[in-house]
């Protein structure tokens, strides 16, 4: 008989339905193609692209970053804790077992009203060992569904993990690129103030002997102090940006070291794709759709309180006043209950936490919609970017060839007793000025790149992690 019962409840269970509705990917409308677009770029958004730089430098700092950064490493820890929280979760789709043994020695009040026999033994000793076990009948699917939350909500780590690693390369590459471009621009301010302080030198020689005025003379130290107060405000500049790379490192603020000149820099090649791709690449994409599937989940979880909780409970084991006879036929102990529990009067607290599980499902999807066009327009938006930056970078080396060509002419009108020396100051003030915002706009250009790979997602995230 118990075997059949057994037979019986094992086959409920196995044929239990599932309360709640079976996750289905919404139908997104997806762009068909870019606005922008690149003919000839070729499909590397997989590969390690920050390697197409071509600086070492920059590749040790980013297997640095992978290995010691806090934020990286909180995102890992994360990840085991929602594994373990998964699997207390599934664990409660088995039956539960717990031992137990105890001895002792108690007396009795032989005045009490039970009468003692001259036989009983007062005070006695008592030994016992007990198996202790519980199964909850999961009819409804609601552990089911839990575990398919709580698994879904371990994927959503993993993937929130991924997204740390995809914020972490793309931060310390476009931190090392500005850190590069902030040299570069010191290195111009420093060799305009140089060939400024050798004309101020040969202009002082000049009024002294009475060839120029003081007006002339002030006009060139002023040029040349105003050059000189740049420097200390970029030398500020790197020396913080050296502390928020370290940062980045897992280290102590401190100097980073540098591989190639940003003049030097290789720039990456713009990674190819299709819109609909870019579900499949982005972390952030993917983790809002786990979200999603353990919100929907958790309707049925919410859903299932409204029918009757079925446990198998019972115990077996031994116990004797005499640890001799503990395991012996008579000493065997043993029984077990179907203890089952009826949702009757809740004052519709059942209905309101499935109405709170709709509305976090609800959430979920606008979420995972809204993160799915975040995704596009930063691609769009990374596209339109790199294509003007380079537009711009081209009109700014015209420019500067131009402007190169002016100073030259100007001083060597000034030489020759054509013009004034505010022809030459102002030529030169021009060229300065248009070499700083070209450097900055090589540093716009490489941030743009970098923002393209962070934008479209990556599979190299994938195999990062796994190290």
């Amino acid at each position: 008989m118990r075997k059949i019962l057994l037979s019986f409840l094992l086959a409920l269970v196995l044929s239990g339905c599932m309360m709640g509705p079976d996750y289905r990917r919404p139908t997104i409308e997806t762009p068909k193609s870019w606005r922008f677009e690149e003919k000839e770029a070729r499909e590397i958004s997989n590969a390690a692209w920050w390697e197409q730089f071509n600086d070492p430098v920059l590749n040790e700092l980013i297997q640095v970053a992978l290995k010691e950064n806090k934020d990286l490493k909180i995102a890992t820890a994360r990840v085991e804790e929602f594994m373990g929280l998964y699997g207390t979760t599934r664990a409660n789709l088995f039956p539960q077992v717990y031992g137990s043994a105890s001895a002792g020695r108690s007396r009795v009040s032989e005045l009490g009203p039970t009468p003692l026999t001259s036989a009983t033994e007062n005070p006695a000793n008592n030994y016992a060992a007990l198996l202790n076990g519980s199964w909850e009948l999961d009819l409804w699917g609601k552990l089911r569904r839990g575990t398919e939350a709580a698994r879904a909500d371990l994927l959503s780590q993993q993937e929130g993990r991924i997204s740390v690693i995809l914020t972490l390369v793309t931060s310390v590459a476009s931190a090392y690129v500005n850190l590069c471009n902030l040299d570069r621009q010191l290195d111009i301010a420093k060799m305009t103030a140089q060939s400024r302080k050798e004309t101020y030198d040969l202009f002082q020689l000049q009024f002294r002997g009475g060839v120029i005025s003081e007006l002339e003379l002030t006009q060139v130290k002023s040029e040349y102090e105003q050059t000189l107060a740049a420097i200390p405000v970029l030398e500020k500049v790197i020396a913080q940006q050296e502390n928020a790379l370290s940062v980045l490192l897992g280290r102590n603020p401190g100097p980073i070291p540098r591989g190639k000149k940003i003049d030097d820099l290789v720039l990456p090649v713009v990674p190819a794709g299709l819109p609909s791709v870019l579900l499949a690449n982005r972390p952030d994409i993917r983790q809002a759709e786990q979200n999603l599937i353990a919100a929907n989940a958790r309707i049925g979880v919410a859903r299932a309180l409204y029918f009757p909780d079925i446990s198998l409970t019972g115990s077996f084991g031994v116990s004797s006043i005499d640890l001799s006879n503990l395991f012996t036929g008579p000493a065997k102990v043993w029984n077990w209950t179907v203890p089952l529990t009826i949702p009757v009067f809740t004052s519709g607290a059942i209905s309101e936490q499935v109405k709170v599980a709709e509305a976090q499902q609800q959430q979920a999807l606008f979420r995972y919609q809204q993160a799915i066009q975040t995704a596009f327009g930063e691609v769009e938006d990374a596209l339109i970017d790199q294509r003007r930056s380079r537009e711009e970078l081209e009109i700014q080396d015209r420019q500067i060839e131009s402007l190169r060509n002016y100073a030259r002419i100007a001083r060597l009108r000034f030489n020759n007793g054509y013009t004034s020396y505010i022809e030459v100051l102002d030529a030169e003030r021009s060229l300065f000025n248009a070499e700083l915002s070209r450097a900055q706009s090589k540093g716009v250009l490489f941030q743009a790149l970098v923002n393209l790979y962070k934008a479209m997602g990556s599979g190299w995230t994938i195999e990062s992690s796994k190290k």
